[in-house]
Formats: C-alpha cells, structure tokens, sequence
C-alpha cells in the first residue's frame, strides 16, 4: 500500500471532520498524522471490504475520541461568562487548550467549488462552537450524518454501534444544536465588491484609528473577543471604549490581507513594536528585534448584510501566523 497515493487524497477533508470534533486546527491536524500513522502500521489487516476512505474515517474517529478522553472543552469567549464592561474589565489570560482556535480555510479546503460553499459554512466559528457542547460520539454522529452526508448503516458500522443507536444519538444532538445561537455569516466566497470595498474601510478605519468611523461598520450587537483573554464586549460603544482604553496600544497598527479562515474574511495585525513589547499579553516579540511592527493578532470577521457582528482577534501567535503563511515581522 503506497501511503501516498492511498492515504494524502483524504487528508484535506479528515483535517476538516477533525476540526469540528476538536475544535483546534493544531490537534486536528496531529490526528490526521496519528491517524495515518495507526493506518500505515495496520495496512496488512486492510482487506478491501470497506473502501479506504471509510477505513481512514473509522481510525481518525478513533483517534479523535481517544483525544477528547483526556481535554476540556473548547469554547468561545462568549460561551464562559457575560459580556464584560470595557471601562473597568479585568483582564485574564486563559491557555490555549481552553479556546476554539480558527483554521485557515486552505487547510482544509476542497477543489470543488460546490464542496467548497458547504464547507465554509460547516467549519464557522459558531458552528463548530455549537458542537463543543455535544458528547464526542454524539459529535462523531451528527458531523457524520448531517455535515458529510453518511447513512446511519454506515455511521453504525464505523462507530460500532447499531442505526437505531445513530438516530437516537442524532436525535439527541440536533436538540442541543437547536438551542445554540448558530448565527450564519457571509461566506468569504461570496465576497463581490461591494463587501472587498468593505473590508478595506475596515482597514482604512483601523489602522488611521478612525474610531467614528470604524464603529460605524459595526452591527448593533457586535461582540469583540480577543483569545487568550476570557473577556468580551458587546456593542459598538463598548467596542470604541476598549480600543479607546485597554486597546489603545493598538494605534498605528497595520493590517494585511491573510487567507479567509473558517468560511469567512481575515486580517493579520502587526502592531508597532514599541507597544507590542510594553503590553503584558504581547502574543510574541521578535526575536531577533527586526520589524517595526510584531505579530499581535488575526482578525477573523464574520459579516452579516454588510456590518460585522463578530470581530473575533485571535491573539495567540506564534503557530496562528506561520499556518497562515503570514511574514514574521513587517518593515
């Protein structure tokens, strides 16, 4: 069995499914690996009754559930706590391992174009949020049959367990799934003119520190999370009382293009090196003192008829940045 030719075909779409069960493009990816590393080691008892890709979804399921055995949650700001109030918030810095992290949309991302618009909407910020809530095989279950399309016999099979107890588990998912606020943003895909004209006010907003005007491109209740910090704010004026406080070091940022990341547009901020050095969660200095501007975050912005209601700046980093293909530094 040539691994290459065999296994590499799928890697895309098991990163994907890994995604949604994990919530972490990082550990998603390290299944995929351990997955195909269980895959190679056990390729003489491959008989060929299953297809390949059958045999690869069983394993990384596996994998998967044998991970979440042993971690918490993965969740969202907004899932932790109520919104804070920006004038007196206090600021916490959570681990990693406690955040859904974004995926860039090329990891993941299908040739085609049809497979590409229901993927976008499948790996959403509050879509794979939603499915933190599930128990792993309730999760296994529901991606399985409503995302990917599979028929209970064959979620049964590969799950070990019988159809009745597929629909059961569905059944119990969806019910879960119908209480979280899934709201739906613009695919990045969809992007005309009109939202490319969009996102460079943004820009323009942002980086002259136009507060006037970057609130005015902001729904009514907005919310603005900023992981690894546990806080966030809900509503244009808190959002203007932040960047006007806590967040004013971010005056004379600039910000560039990154590729589309969980179906929609994103935003790498590199932030003037003095202020990225002087801030105590600066995600990472440069270490060899280059640049004028240091990585601070990625702006991941979920649009709804032309205002943004999530502006969710993912602040951790040093590995954020590098799976993007973004510079470390900028001059």
């Amino acid at each position: 069995m040539d691994v290459d030719l065999e296994f590499e075909p799928y890697r895309r779409e098991l990163i994907a499914y890994s995604y949604r069960m994990l919530g972490s493009a990082f550990e998603a990816e390290d299944a995929v690996q351990e997955a195909f590393l269980r895959a190679w080691k056990a390729r003489d008892s491959f008989k060929g009754e299953a297809s390949v890709r059958s045999w690869l979804y069983r394993i990384v399921t596996n994998v998967c559930l044998d991970m979440l055995k042993h971690s918490q949650r993965r969740a969202r700001p907004t899932d932790l706590g109520p919104a804070s109030d920006a004038a007196d918030a206090n600021i916490s810095v959570l681990p990693e391992s406690s955040w859904l992290t974004p995926i860039p949309d090329g990891v993941v991302q299908s040739a085609d174009p049809a497979e590409r618009v229901a993927l976008r909407e499948s790996i959403q910020l509050a879509f794979v949020a939603a499915l933190q809530h599930l128990p792993p095989k309730q999760r296994a279950v529901l991606i399985l049959r409503e995302v990917l399309q599979w028929q209970a016999v064959e979620v049964a099979e590969l799950l070990g367990i019988t159809p009745a107890a597929v629909n059961s588990a569905l059944q119990r998912a969806r019910v879960t799934m119908s209480k979280a606020k899934n709201r739906t943003a613009d695919p990045a895909d969809a992007m005309d003119m009109r939202q490319k004209q969009f996102l460079a006010q943004y820009v323009r907003a942002f980086e002259s520190y136009d507060l006037d005007y970057l609130t005015s491109l902001l729904h009514e209740d907005v919310v603005l999370s900023m992981p690894p910090i546990s806080l966030w704010l809900c509503g244009p004026n808190q959002v203007r009382l932040w960047l006007g406080g806590h967040g004013r070091g971010c005056r004379g940022s600039r910000l560039i293009p990154a590729e589309s990341a969980n179906g929609v547009p994103a935003l790498a901020q590199y932030r003037p090196a003095e202020t990225a050095n002087e801030s105590p969660i600066a995600p990472r200095n440069d270490p060899a003192g280059q640049g004028r501007w240091r990585p601070w975050a990625l702006h991941v912005l979920e649009i709804e008829d032309g205002l943004i209601y999530g502006m969710n700046l993912f602040m951790d980093t040093p590995e954020l940045f590098e799976k993007c293909d973004l510079p470390p530094y900028l001059d």
